[in-house]
């Protein structure tokens, strides 16, 4: 591995590196349930309400047991979207985990792809139940469902302040926003920054619109998030929130603070090709991108974390792009993908994905990838489906990609303990 990771700085940029992490997923209220769960090897899919099921769909990633009254009071729970419950939740979890007590000054970045669309949903649903009673919507109704409204609600719930982006850009919005905030911290806009994804969108226009799309799996066995396999049919749609704290590695090592991995590299490219259909070549560009910007070669990644919906063309694809990117490396390079375990939670996925990326660099454990019955032939990877012990691991990359064709991939590294003491 390139020594530039062992600098203090490169280049007159900062550092950057993740020193907290919270989350609430299919799997568990924090990220630590969540952690576990994958070690595990447990599935967070479950029957979706009889009132979500359509057209063969009954399956979702949804939250159990979450508890918005932790971290909100009624009138904020009551005049905001649960996408934004979620954000807040796990910004919370990830300031205590990184023992942040005065973000002052830190940036908020939070990625969405369908924003307030739950609360959009029943709001409309309402209109047309009672068109003829002049029925008014809520006034928080519009400002609750924006799609910056996590972001900015965290700045607002913490004091913050500083720079505040909510990004859209389809299910790689997470991966986008910790990437963002690593350019902006890297070159000295930031200190630090909340950065992450969250969705909410187990509700009927999202699955309607979904599946109309073909993109949703009709299996109703709980096993049918099963990512490289042959027979997958579609993603399971989920829920969830991740966010991570980012900050200049000066500055959590001026702390004592603990830190999990630091961030390398960011490439985000667009395929420029079709509203759906992916292209490996550009997501092959992504990943070089990050690889290039990290200052490593491919053989120094120990794994990757990958995007793996369960979609029939858009592993197979993947898979492509990861042979396309990594070439002889390939072959024995282990590959993992969580998303067989929590559902697609889109832009939450991105941000959960890159932080369980950075848990793998700290622990040493790269989690398994369940429900393969038999990897498919298009997919030729070192695809794990048993939890790997791999330490030291010096470096993994983490793909999120989206419709418009939008790729993201993000390159985390291992920070020696010598240089936190």
């Amino acid at each position: 591995m390139s020594s530039r990771a062992a600098d203090n700085s490169v280049e007159g940029v900062n550092r950057v590196v993740i020193t907290g992490i919270g989350a609430v997923t299919p799997l568990g209220n924090s990220f630590k349930e969540s952690w576990e769960g994958l070690l595990e090897g447990r599935s967070g899919i479950r029957q979706l309400p009889a009132r979500l099921c359509c057209g063969g769909v009954t399956l979702g990633g949804l939250l159990n047991g979450f508890d918005a009254g932790l971290f909100l009071g009624v009138r904020e729970i009551n005049r905001l979207d649960s996408f934004v419950h979620y954000a807040v939740a796990a910004a919370e979890m990830a300031l205590d985990d990184a023992a942040v007590k005065t973000p002052s000054g830190f940036a908020s970045i939070i990625g969405t792809s369908r924003g307030g669309i739950t609360t959009i949903n029943a709001a409309a649903a309402e209109l047309c139940a009672n068109e003829n009673k002049h029925r008014k919507v809520s006034a928080y109704l519009m400002p609750a469902t924006t799609s910056s409204m996590a972001a900015s609600y965290i700045s607002q719930k913490f004091r913050l302040r500083g720079h505040t982006l909510g990004i859209s850009n389809a299910c790689t919005s997470g991966a986008n926003a910790i990437g963002e905030a690593f350019r902006l911290i890297r070159h000295g806009y930031a200190k630090g920054a909340l950065a992450g994804g969250a969705e909410s969108p187990l509700c009927e226009l999202c699955i309607e619109g979904y599946r109309a799309s073909g993109a949703l799996s009709k299996s109703s066995s709980l096993s049918a998030s099963r990512s490289f396999s042959v027979g997958r049919d579609g993603f399971v749609l989920a829920e969830g929130a991740c966010v991570l704290v980012v900050e200049d590695y000066t500055s959590a090592l001026s702390r004592g603070a603990r830190v999990y991995a630091e961030v390398l590299g960011y490439g985000n490219t667009s395929d420029g090709l079709d509203m759906v259909r992916p292209d490996s070549g550009m997501q092959a560009v992504a990943m070089q991108s990050a690889l290039t910007e990290a200052g490593i070669s491919p053989e120094d990644i120990a794994f990757v974390n990958a995007h793996a919906a369960s979609t029939a063309i858009g592993d197979a694809v993947e898979s492509e792009a990861i042979h396309k990117a990594f070439k002889n490396h390939t072959k024995c390079m282990p590959v993992t993908a969580n998303k067989s375990m929590t559902g697609h939670m889109l832009s939450a996925s991105a941000a959960f994905e890159t932080a369980v990326t950075a848990m793998s660099i700290s622990s040493g454990f790269i989690p398994a990838t369940i429900n393969i019955q038999k990897i498919d032939p298009a997919c030729n990877l070192n695809i794990i489906t048993k939890t790997l012990k791999f330490d030291p691991i010096r470096a993994g990359i983490t793909n999120s990609f989206g419709f418009g064709g939008v790729n993201a991939s993000i390159v985390l590294g291992a920070v020696p303990r010598q240089n936190l003491s």
